[in-house]
């Protein structure tokens, strides 16, 4: 092999200018922004967020369209009060 097929992990991130992460929750849980309550999420994300597989528990019509991200719904955990994996559904 060639020496330019052995460039390190470290290596590529320098010339991509991606960032490395290396152990832990990952990047996205590290950019996931915490919100201060519903109001100011609803801002962002007009129907809340939720878990990649989340689904609404409610007697009328379901929330559908609420943003879908673990990192974001873990920052936001706190706001999901009925523990359906979505914070702050509208």
């Amino acid at each position: 092999m060639t020496k330019s097929k052995h460039l390190s992990m470290a290596a590529v991130a320098t010339i991509t200018g991606a960032a490395l992460v290396v152990g832990g929750a990952g990047a996205a849980d590290a950019q996931a922004r915490e919100f201060k309550n519903c109001t100011a999420m609803h801002k962002v994300y007009k129907h809340g967020v939720g878990k990649p597989n989340a689904h609404d528990k409610t007697s009328g019509t379901p929330v559908t369209n609420f943003k879908h991200s673990l990192a974001l719904y873990r920052a936001n955990k706190k706001s999901d009060r009925d523990g359906d994996g979505i914070a702050c559904e509208a």
